[in-house]
């Protein structure tokens, strides 16, 4: 029998932030952390799956779903041309234009039913039903993300265990099929809500959750589990990138804003010179844009310079601080 899963999860944060140390110290202090399988080659995630199933714990894990490939070419090569400034500003080749990568899907696939962690959820998109099928024979839980109580019809339509309704003060990527008119307007009892209205699949709510009296608002209003990422990108075990640390104690960390600018998919980041830059004239066109930021960012980590940086954070960020997760666990219960 497929096991419940607890009250507070700590987000797969792809790119980082989501380490084995943190996933493990989620699950020792009562909560449930994923793995973020995003942009990892499947060895690595294999390793990653060791090191967490090897501490007994709870965990679970997130797969990118593929996009489908870019459809406007000609406003991708416009916005590589605009970029061509920043990779002379950083020293670096911008690359040729990348339409298809499907991040290893179907290997990631294979290990998680291979692994059967407690649970799976998919991001960007809905898995084909097969696969969700084969995760919850393996003995797993099911997730499918979602944004809207539009986008929850083709989800349920796979039969999933449950739906994660992601709300727009989430940070980093949002998990919307509709990524030219998202604006990340929805506050999480509002997505909670919409979701709830359409289905009685059990339903995990993330997005601006801070602290203990927003998680017990969640809950009370009917939430499985609450969903938590951005207040841990502080923690100890995190894998945060410097600069981005330094950036979220920063005084001059004032508000987030939705951007396609680094990725062309609209996500939640804290502001900084690119997001002014470049939000405005960014293409819709994940992952292509990811794949020509992505020798920016690099450079721009390693000169300490978070003005180029996807600075990946929800509403909530005031609520971040340095501390052990567990610590942190304590803080949201």
């Amino acid at each position: 029998m497929r096991a419940p899963i607890p009250s507070l999860l700590v987000a797969p944060m792809a790119g980082g932030p989501s380490t084995p140390a943190l996933v493990i110290a989620a699950g020792r202090a009562g909560a449930l952390g994923l793995l973020a399988a995003g942009y990892k080659t499947p060895e690595a995630v294999e390793d990653e799956l060791r090191a967490v199933r090897s501490a007994g714990i709870g965990y679970g894990l997130n797969i990118f779903v593929p996009s489908r490939p870019p459809s406007d070419v000609a406003a991708l090569e416009r916005y590589r041309r605009l970029l061509q400034a920043e990779a002379d500003r950083y020293g670096v080749d911008l690359p040729p234009l990348r339409l298809r990568d499907d991040d290893h899907f179907d290997a990631k696939v294979d290990l998680a039913t291979a692994y059967a962690p407690p649970l799976v959820s998919f991001t960007f998109g809905v898995p084909d039903r097969n696969v969700v099928a084969a995760l919850q024979a393996a003995g797993s839980l099911v997730a499918v993300t979602v944004t809207s109580a539009a986008e929850a019809a083709p989800a349920l339509a796979v039969a999933p265990d449950l739906l994660i309704a992601q709300a727009g003060t989430a940070g980093g990527h949002a998990s919307t099929t509709t990524p030219a008119t998202y604006r990340g307007a929805t506050t999480a009892p509002e997505i909670l809500a919409a979701i709830r209205s359409v289905t009685d699949v059990p339903v995990i709510v993330a997005g601006g959750t801070g602290s203990a009296p927003d998680v017990r608002r969640l809950l009370s209003a009917g939430a499985a589990a609450v969903q938590a990422g951005t207040v841990f990108l502080l923690a100890e075990e995190a894998g945060t990138r410097p600069a981005q640390r330094a950036a979220m104690l920063s005084a001059g960390a004032h508000e987030t804003v939705v951007t396609r600018a680094f990725t062309g998919q609209p996500a939640r980041a804290l502001r900084n010179r690119f997001t002014d830059e470049y939000s405005a004239v960014a293409p819709v066109g994940y992952p292509a844009v990811h794949h020509l930021t992505a020798p920016i960012r690099a450079a721009a980590a390693e000169q300490g310079d978070a003005g180029a940086l996807n600075l990946w954070a929800g509403t909530c960020f005031p609520a971040a601080r340095p501390a052990p997760a567990a610590d942190i666990i304590q803080s949201l219960s």
